[in-house]
């Protein structure tokens, strides 16, 4: 199991002092110390001496302490972490008989040196933990793993002993039950990849998250599984092998490819720089990487803001209405609070007094009373010199809108370049690429039709953008119909 730190013999005198040390010279079989075959008869003394070197340079390379017994409990080997455990030296205690006296108080000795010598009755390894005296007199607690050493006729010739501190050795043990069970079904997902940026381990929840097994991620490019958001990913794992781990999560926004289709994800990470324990210098085995989906939760942030901000406009342009004299006046100001943050441009288009829906089969009969530049972003302004008549096609959204007195969604198609052949279609400006119209509805009569725009660079209009529109709808169809009460309404 190893050699005696100085010459790779064990015929060195023991300690002269010492409880039971007997000052004796200590010569176990050959077997039990170096493993070899005793000395043989035309062994060639040099071939002796390196096998002996290179087993007592193995011997003091191990990470464990150890340490090894004859037959009769003298001490044979004891390497360098036996010596940075307890202090005493490979001088200082080989050659005594047991621990008692000096690496072991003499009221557990004869406890402690049966329970280490049981090992030579049988196979296998023994475990057991007692506590050990360092030379300056404190005790450790030590968890020794103990096993003979058979002689070249095959009978028990010694034991060894491999042994640490507790602390130590439980350390160890916590952290390789973490490793095991981060990398079984933790709640977070975790990516260990490797310089290359390729995962090399993928947990349960990662493989869930990124849409395959877990043998099938493996050496896969980022690139195959992340459609957009793999260069920010890839960045950030590039700057953690270079600089190490950032201080605080990160989070960043991905669309996966998946059998059901693209996902759109939230992934709020975590960056570790592997090392190797073994090198002299700190080498990069890869990152490891953890991340939460967090979708749910950022959606549901998302739209608490978005409602706020919403309820707040909506707020500021009531009181902002209030102060208007003229009641149009107080419907543009509407408008241009109600553009903040939710479409590019806005049109009003109201119906001649005294017009019934059932009458706007073709859409002639509506004009355009106020509205946003078409060229830039302006604010929305009463349409000068008069109303414009617009000539709506049929099937426009807008007539649609108020032919089922309610709201209509559309966006231009994928194939049609750009929109503008679409948005010009339809009479509104060439960057228009997503359409609310929401009807205008006061006591009972269908007043016009309120359209917002946005263009390609934003999404299209969903299910709470149209609440939003008709509650600005509602606020517009009161101003315009009391611009029409008292005779300064449009088309009238």
């Amino acid at each position: 199991m190893g050699a005696s730190r100085s010459s790779g013999t064990t015929d060195a005198l023991g300690p002269d002092e010492g409880a039971e040390g007997t000052g004796e010279p200590v010569c176990p079989e050959p077997s039990a110390s170096a493993g070899g075959d005793g000395g043989s008869p035309g062994a060639g003394a040099p071939a002796a001496d390196s096998g002996a070197e290179l087993l007592a340079a193995l011997l003091d390379g191990m990470d464990a302490a150890l340490c090894a017994f004859d037959a009769g409990g003298a001490v044979t080997h004891w390497n360098r972490e036996a010596e940075r455990i307890l202090g005493w030296s490979a001088q200082e205690a080989v050659g005594r008989t047991g621990f008692a006296g000096w690496a072991v108080r003499r009221a557990d000795a004869h406890e402690v040196q049966g329970r280490l010598m049981s090992a030579m009755d049988a196979p296998g390894r023994q475990v057991h933990e007692f506590a050990l005296l360092r030379k300056d007199g404190s005790r450790v607690l030590v968890r020794t793993q103990s096993a003979r050493v058979l002689g070249a006729d095959g009978k028990p010739a010694g034991v060894y002993c491999a042994f640490s501190e507790v602390h130590a050795q439980i350390d160890l043990e916590r952290a390789i039950a973490l490793s095991e069970a981060l990398l079984e079904d933790a709640s977070w997902g975790v990516v260990l990849v490797d310089v290359d940026l390729r995962p090399t381990v993928v947990n349960a929840y990662a493989s869930r998250a990124l849409g395959g097994g877990r043998t099938t991620l493996l050496g896969r490019p980022l690139g195959e599984l992340v459609i957009q958001g793999v260069e920010e990913l890839e960045a950030a794992l590039q700057h953690v092998l270079a600089e190490g781990a950032p201080g605080a999560p990160a989070e960043f926004w991905v669309t996966l490819r998946t059998a059901e289709g693209e996902r759109r994800r939230c992934w709020r990470s975590g960056f570790l720089r592997l090392a190797s324990p073994l090198a002299e210098e700190p080498v990069p085995l890869g990152v490891g990487w953890l991340f939460r989906d967090v979708t749910a939760a950022k959606l549901a942030q998302q739209e608490a803001d978005r409602l706020r901000f919403r309820t707040s406009q909506l707020h500021r342009a009531a009181r902002a209405a209030a102060e208007c004299e003229d009641p149009m006046e107080a419907v543009t100001s509407l408008l241009d609070f109600a553009l903040a943050g939710f479409a590019d441009h806005v049109l009003l288009d109201l119906t001649p007094g005294g017009l019934t829906a059932g009458e706007l089969t073709t859409g002639e009969r509506l004009v355009r009373t106020a509205a946003t530049p078409s060229d830039a972003p302006g604010p929305c302004l009463l349409v000068a010199g008069g109303s414009i008549p617009v000539r709506y096609g049929p099937g426009h959204p807008a007539l649609q809108a108020v032919e089922r007195i309610g709201s209509v969604r559309t966006s231009a198609g994928t194939g049609e370049a750009g929109g503008a052949a679409w948005a010009a279609e339809r009479r509104w400006p060439r960057d228009a690429a997503h359409a609310l119209c929401t009807v205008l509805r006061s006591r009972g009569r269908t007043l016009g039709v309120l359209t917002f725009l946005r263009a390609a660079n934003r999404s299209a209009f969903e299910r709470p953008d149209t609440a939003y529109a008709e509650t600005v709808a509602a606020r517009v169809a009161a101003a315009a119909d009391l611009a029409r009460a008292v005779g300064g309404g449009s088309g009238e």
